[in-house]
């Protein structure tokens, strides 16, 4: 598979017990785009994100990273990922985390140069000396946000990466996001806020039934289903998809 492939899925079937969850999944992402992945509670998102991690078990199909298996271990140095239910370890401080996250990829943290990415997501310097016990939920996940996006992975993931922060942050997290796509990161993430995904993503796709229903751009799915926002045409999607 050619470098300019992220990600290749194809044919994925995952299954919890006899519960089937994703079907047969193809879907490629191109190396420095940014792709949504929508869904509705419950669709197999994270389930995706997690084969694609080698966290769960796949029955069947192939995913590759840059070429490589997934479940080679050295596929996992290209990527950086940051789950949906993000909790660091609460007795760390916030330099003391994104230390320990820096290590992990092998590079050296330098606070010179993260101090101007706290002050775009609204996180105060004298915050990252305290213990991440004392941080709010927006707080720890701007830390998070920050650990993921800044250690020079080629393929970043983030599960609902805009989950408790304020109008504010998101803005300053999508700049961000598209910070990373200008030094030709690819940025994979989830997310259930539509008009997020519509401002900042190349293409999207849309899972429902165990199956990727929509793969393009976001213009063109509001195109298909005659719809003005993202929101209305996955909705419009879905509920046709509910009744075939």
């Amino acid at each position: 598979m050619p470098k300019s492939i992220a990600l290749d899925i194809d044919s994925l079937c995952v299954s919890y017990g006899s519960a089937k969850v994703l079907d047969t999944l193809s879907l490629q992402v191109k190396s420095g785009e940014v792709f949504g992945l929508i869904g509705l509670n419950g669709q197999g998102k994270t389930t995706l994100i997690k084969s694609i991690l080698d966290l769960t078990q796949v029955d069947d199909g192939r995913i590759e990273i840059f070429g490589d298996e997934h479940h080679i271990p050295q596929t996992r140095n290209a990527l950086s990922y940051l789950p949906e239910r993000f909790d660091p370890a609460w007795f760390l401080t916030g330099w003391e985390f994104l230390g320990f996250v820096f290590k992990m990829h092998n590079q050296t943290l330098s606070r010179d140069v993260i101090v101007p990415y706290l002050d775009k997501v609204g996180l105060a310097e004298e915050a990252m000396k305290r213990p991440v016990r004392s941080y709010s939920k927006g707080m720890r996940q701007k830390l998070g946000i920050l650990g993921t996006l800044l250690v020079g992975t080629s393929l970043i993931i983030l599960d609902e990466p805009m989950s408790g922060l304020d109008p504010s942050s998101r803005a300053a997290v999508k700049a961000l996001i598209n910070d990373m796509k200008a030094q030709k990161k690819t940025v994979f993430f989830s997310s259930h806020i539509l008009s997020d995904m519509e401002e900042i993503c190349d293409r999207v796709a849309v899972l429902h039934g165990k199956e990727i229903q929509f793969v393009g751009k976001p213009s063109a799915l509001n195109k298909k289903m005659k719809c003005k926002t993202l929101e209305s045409a996955t909705l419009q999607l879905i509920e046709g998809q509910k009744a075939a």
